[in-house]
C-alpha cells in the first residue's frame, strides 16, 4: 500500500463515524476493507539507546525488538520527555510536560495517583473511539488518595483513567509493597494476614537489609536496605500480605500470561494495551533459565530476558491473526544506570558494551543519554521499513492517536500532531522539547541542546553518571557531536541567545528553586 493511501485513509476514512459507532470494526473504501489498529505500547524501564542491537549493541542480542526495528521505523531522536521513570509515564498517558506537576516526579509505593481523573488520558481518548483499554504491568504514578488500605479496594487508579483493564505492580520492583493488583485490588490477598506499608517507620519485629544482612540473597548498594522480600531489601517497610507477594524471577513471565491473556478476550475488538515490561530496572532478577543468558550479568541478562517476552507476545498477535491491524510502539521511559543501588555486577561485566550508544549521561542526566532513547513503530504491511531522523516524543502520542480519528485534544496543547513522521508519512516531527531531569529541565531544537545553568554536583557518585549541571549555559551541536564534548555557547552567542529565547518562552517560568535530586 503506497505511503500517501495510507494517509489518506487512516486520517479520513477511518475518522469518519468512528466515534459514535464504536463497534464496527471494519469501514468499507472502495474494493478495500480498512480496519481500526489494535494499538499496544510496549514500554519498558531504563533502557538506554545503545541496549538493543537495532540501535548499535553488538554484546547483547535483542533480536525479537530488532525485528520489530527491521520491520518498522526505527527513529534516531526519539524521547522520553525526562530522564526518571514517573515523569516519563505521566506525560505519555497525559500528554502534558510533567515539569507542568510539581507531583510528576519520582514517587514513594504510597504516593497519592497524581493523575486528576478528570484530565485527559490516552485511555480515555481511545475509550470514546471505541477501543477497549488495558494496562499490565509497572504503574508507579500513585494510587488512591494517600491514605491507601491495601486490603480494600484501591481507588483512584488505572481504572479511573481510562483503562477498562488493569493488572500492575504500584511502583517499581525495588519498592513496597510487593504485591501485584488486579483492577484495583491485590490479587491473591489472604484477609486474614493483612498488608501493612509505611515509608516512615519500620513494623515491629520486621527485618531489614540494613539490620539482617544474614538475610539477604541481594546485597544494597545505596538506599535499598528496609524491608527484605524474596531475600531482596527494598525501599520502605511492609509487614503481612505473604500469599500476594510476587516471585521477583516469575515477574516477566507473569505480566506476559496476563497480556497474552488480554489479547485473546479482546481481539474481537479494536483494543489499546499499555504493556509496561519491568525491565532492566532495578533488582534485576532474570528467570533461572536466563541467567547467564547474556554474559554481562543480571542487567544483559534481563534485557535477553525482556527481548524473549516481546517474542513471545509478538507470537500471540500472530496466532490469532492480528499483526496487520496492531500497531506498536516500542520506547523505554528513561536512559540506562548501570549500579542503581545494588551490588549486581552490572558495572564489572559490562565488557565493551555501551548502554548509552556513546552518548553523554544517562539517567537523572540533562545529558542525551537521560532521554533519548529507542523509538520504534511497527505495523505489519502499512508501515515501511525505515530509519527516520525526525524528532518525535512519547509526550505526542495522545495529539497524534487523536488526529488518527479527527479527535479534537486542543485541550492537550503540549502534545504535538506528529502521526505523519510516526507513520513514516515525513521525515519532520517536532521543532522543538522541552526534556526534564529531577525537575531540572533543558531544550532540544533541531540539532541543538541547551541547558540552562543549575548549581549541584556535576557527576551524581551514587550512579557515576553525568546530570549536566554547571554555572555557565551549555550548548551542543548534537549532529556534529553526538557524545557532547564541545559546549558551543560562547562559540555562537547568536544562536545561544536565540535558544535561551525559545527556552524561556516554551517554559514560562524561571529555573530556580528546583527539587533536590532524588534517586530510584
Amino acid at each position: 500500500m503506497k505511503r500517501g493511501l495510507l494517509k489518506h485513509l487512516l486520517v479520513s476514512v477511518l475518522a469518519v463515524g468512528l466515534s459514535c459507532k464504536p463497534k464496527p470494526k471494519e469501514k468499507e473504501v472502495g474494493e478495500e476493507a480498512v480496519q481500526r489498529p489494535n494499538i499496544v505500547v510496549i514500554y519498558m524501564d531504563d533502557l538506554g539507546y545503545g541496549d538493543i542491537g537495532a540501535y548499535g549493541a553488538t554484546e547483547l542480542k535483542t533480536p525479537n525488538i530488532d525485528k520489530l526495528a527491521e520491520g518498522g521505523i526505527r527513529f534516531t531522536s526519539g524521547y522520553a520527555t525526562s530522564a526518571t521513570c514517573t515523569p516519563s509515564r505521566y506525560a505519555l498517558l497525559t500528554g502534558q510536560y510533567p515539569w507542568r506537576r510539581k507531583e510528576a516526579r519520582i514517587l514513594p509505593g504510597t504516593a497519592p495517583l497524581i493523575i486528576d481523573t478528570d484530565q485527559p488520558t490516552l485511555p480515555k481518548l481511545l475509550k470514546k473511539n471505541g477501543y477497549h483499554t488495558g494496562i499490565v504491568g509497572k504503574w508507579h504514578l500513585g494510587l488512591g488518595d494517600g491514605h491507601v488500605d491495601w486490603n480494600k479496594e484501591i481507588a483512584p487508579g488505572p481504572n479511573q483513567l481510562g483503562f477498562d483493564y488493569s493488572y500492575i505492580l504500584a511502583a517499581t520492583q525495588d519498592r513496597v509493597p510487593t504485591v501485584y493488583i488486579d483492577n484495583g485490588k491485590v490479587d491473591n490477598l489472604d484477609p486474614n494476614d493483612p498488608i501493612e506499608v509505611s515509608y516512615k517507620k519500620n513494623f515491629e519485629g520486621e527485618p531489614t537489609g540494613k539490620d539482617n544482612p544474614e538475610l539477604t540473597t541481594m546485597k544494597w548498594h545505596h538506599g535499598h536496605n528496609q524491608s527484605i522480600v524474596n531475600g531482596i531489601p527494598r525501599i520502605g517497610y511492609m509487614k503481612g500480605g505473604k500469599a500476594a507477594r510476587w516471585k521477583d524471577v516469575d515477574m516477566a513471565d507473569h505480566f506476559l500470561e496476563k497480556a497474552k491473556a488480554y489479547v485473546n478476550e479482546h481481539k474481537g475488538e479494536p483494543f489499546f494495551l499499555y504493556y509496561a515490561l519491568q525491565q532492566p530496572h532495578v533488582p534485576r532478577t532474570p528467570h533461572p533459565r536466563f541467567v547467564g543468558a547474556s554474559g554481562l550479568g543480571p542487567r544483559g541478562d534481563v534485557i535477553v530476558e525482556a527481548d524473549w517476552v516481546i517474542g513471545e507476545f509478538l507470537k500471540e498477535l500472530d496466532k490469532n491473526g492480528l499483526m496487520e491491524n496492531t500497531l506498536i510502539i516500542f520506547s523505554s521511559d528513561n536512559g540506562p544506570v548501570l549500579n542503581d543501588g545494588y551490588y549486581d555486577e552490572a558495572v564489572e561485566k559490562l565488557g565493551s558494551h555501551t548502554p548509552t550508544g556513546g552518548l553523554r549521561g544517562g539517567k537523572y542526566s540533562l545529558f542525551e543519554a537521560g532521554t533519548r532513547v529507542p523509538f520504534i513503530v511497527y505495523w505489519k504491511g502499512k508501515v515501511e521499513p525505515q530509519v527516520s531522523d525526525a524528532m518525535v516524543c512519547q509526550l505526542d502520542l495522545y495529539a497524534s492517536l487523536a488526529a488518527m480519528f479527527d479527535t479534537d485534544a486542543t485541550d492537550v496543547p503540549d502534545s504535538e500532531n506528529i502521526l505523519p513522521a510516526l507513520l513514516g508519512e515525513s521525515d519532520t516531527g517536532r521543532e522543538n522539547l522541552i526534556v526534564e531531569a529531577t525537575g531540572r529541565t533543558a531544550l532540544r531544537q533541531g540539532d541543538w541542546a541547551l541547558i540552562p545553568p543549575y548549581k549541584g554536583a556535576a557527576i551524581n557518585t551514587q550512579v557515576n553518571i553525568e546530570l549536566g549541571n554547571a554555572e555557565e549555559y551549555q550548548l551542543y551541536n548534537i549532529k556534529e557531536d553526538w557524545g557532547q564534548q564541545e559546549n558551543l555557547a560562547e562559540t555562537y552567542p547568536e544562536k545561544l541567545q536565540e535558544l535561551i529565547e525559545v527556552y524561556e518562552k516554551l517554559r514560562g517560568k524561571s529555573n530556580e528553586d528546583v527539587p533536590e535530586l532524588e534517586l530510584h
